[in-house]
């Protein structure tokens, strides 16, 4: 056999191999689609489908392209796709693929019994990809244990990683990965979106509605698709209730305790929080700064100053809710 004639075989096989990607790519697009919530139909399946930083984009698809994948952590805000890209990544391959909620599987049983048992077991494809969504949930031994497989599996086991905060995942894990920070596109792209979302299902609208419902639950594109179905179920027409609105939303109410403090206001954000189990806070320190001339009394420029130091804090300090809840302390003070 001639090398053309090999090159030719290895071809035909890429080609085979990459319709079956298609084929599944395509059969999980038919399924999203008789999904009736709006955030799993208009899920996107491939790369070039996602909203987000061109950048990114490129280097995923440098991935996808190869047929390999190196191990990945995924990191940023809740509802900006870090578990989207990960399937899509995964679906994308040719691979045998195991998916592990972690908030719910964060044992080192989980790292010994059920990941690595998949790693070295027999499989259908050269390439295994193992997901581990919410990554930043492992225990400590679970996460030194995985630090291990990763390393022993590297041959045809590869791992993606996702996590809400980079500092929860253990360093040695982080060192094994290609680190990529999901930033969120910008609020004139999300627009765009939901309004393609909402022509795509005839609903009706007002742009001053779109962008309402964005404001108040930017970066998170889960919560604003969610949110823009959840007020189309009339008529098929979009139709806000602001005070619904505002009752699911903490970004507005903390917006309107700043503005009108009655001396109880602390108490309050903090009771805020806790009823609505609020875990990142990445969002609200951009929400406050893109409305601080609304609540801060003329005083934006000190209260911009509080806000950027706590925000940076919050990148190293072990538990966000206290740094969270000093600098709404400081900004009550600043504003009195």
């Amino acid at each position: 056999m001639s090398f053309f004639e090999e090159e030719q075989e290895v071809d035909q096989e890429h080609i085979v191999a990459s319709k079956r990607n298609e084929d599944q790519i395509d059969s999980a697009y038919e399924s999203n689609l008789r999904n009736t919530l709006w955030v799993e139909r208009y899920r996107p399946r491939r790369i070039s489908e996602y909203v987000g930083d061109e950048k990114f984009k490129s280097r995923m698809k440098q991935h996808i392209d190869s047929g390999d994948i190196p191990h990945i952590l995924l990191y940023g805000p809740a509802g900006t796709g870090k578990t989207t890209i990960s399937k899509m990544i995964a679906n994308s391959v040719n691979c045998d693929l195991l998916y592990i909620n972690a908030s719910d599987e964060n044992s080192v049983d989980v790292i010994r019994e059920k990941i690595k048992f998949f790693a070295c077991s027999a499989g259908f494809n050269d390439l295994k990809v193992i997901i581990l969504d919410e990554a930043s949930h492992m225990t400590t031994n679970a996460q030194a244990a995985l630090k291990a497989t990763m390393e022993i599996y590297s041959n045809h086991t590869r791992f993606i990683l996702t996590s809400n905060y980079l500092e929860k995942i253990y360093d040695p894990i982080i060192s094994r990965c290609q680190v990529e920070q999901v930033i969120p596109p910008n609020k004139a792209h999300i627009a765009k979106h939901l309004t393609n979302i909402l022509n795509t299902e005839g609903v009706s609208f007002q742009l001053k509605d779109i962008v309402t419902i964005v404001n108040a639950h930017y970066p998170d594109i889960r919560k604003i698709i969610g949110t823009a179905q959840q007020f189309s179920k009339t008529d098929k027409t979009l139709i806000l209730d602001e005070e619904k609105l505002l009752d699911g939303n903490t970004h507005l109410k903390i917006e309107e305790l700043l503005k009108n403090d009655n001396g109880d206001s602390f108490t309050q954000i903090r009771q805020l929080l806790a009823d609505n189990s609020v875990t990142s806070f990445d969002g609200h320190y951009k929400y406050l700064f893109d409305s601080v001339d609304n609540w801060s009394g003329g005083k934006s420029a000190d209260c911009i100053l509080i806000l950027a130091e706590m925000q940076y804090k919050s990148s190293v300090v072990p538990d966000k809710e206290i740094n969270f809840m000093s600098c709404i302390i400081q900004l009550l003070e600043k504003i009195k």
